[in-house]
């Protein structure tokens, strides 16, 4: 989990400014070695909450959200990202599928695609509440955004040296 935390922050960091104004720390001018030490000598707390920050400022950036919609979007942001892990958590994956009956994987199966579902929905009904801040065409990129974040992640997890997997790569 730490390597996944400190890939993560890797690859945020790269696409922050204003993030490193905001802490005590310049991000941007720290070696690898340096952040890395750093953040594996944070609590799991503040891991996850450097996480949020990094999340939420990435995405104002990404954005550009103006400075009025700023704070009402990272709170709506982290409200739908918390309401996410809540529907996703939900799900308990199973590594054993040898082992599972017919009937339990079906059964499994189907409780995938109502969580599956329950996410859609959830996304559905966030993005009225963020056309309420911010453009729809923001919308749309915050989601692609998103996408590109969960997709890096998983090729650093995949490949486990840090090296983009090229099989795993999204046009």
């Amino acid at each position: 989990m730490k390597k996944i935390l400190f890939l993560v922050f890797t690859l945020l960091l790269a696409s922050q400014n204003s993030f490193a104004q905001e802490q005590k720390y310049d991000w941007k001018k720290m070696k690898p070695e340096q952040r890395k030490e750093l953040i594996q000598n944070m609590s799991p707390d503040d891991r996850m909450k450097l996480l949020k920050q990094f999340r939420e400022n990435m995405m104002v950036e990404e954005l550009e959200v103006s400075e009025e919609e700023q704070n009402e979007f990272k709170n709506l942001f982290a409200e739908y990202q918390e309401k996410q892990n809540e529907i996703k958590s939900r799900f308990k994956p199973s590594e054993d599928y040898d082992n599972m009956s017919d009937d339990e994987a079906k059964r499994r199966l189907n409780e995938s695609f109502e969580i599956g579902q329950q996410l859609l929905d959830n996304r559905k009904l966030y993005s009225q509440k963020f056309m309420r801040v911010i453009k729809p065409q923001q919308v749309l990129q915050m989601y692609q955004t998103e996408g590109k974040m969960r997709n890096k992640i998983l090729d650093k997890k995949q490949d486990g040296s840090g090296k983009t997997n090229p099989q795993r790569r999204r046009p």
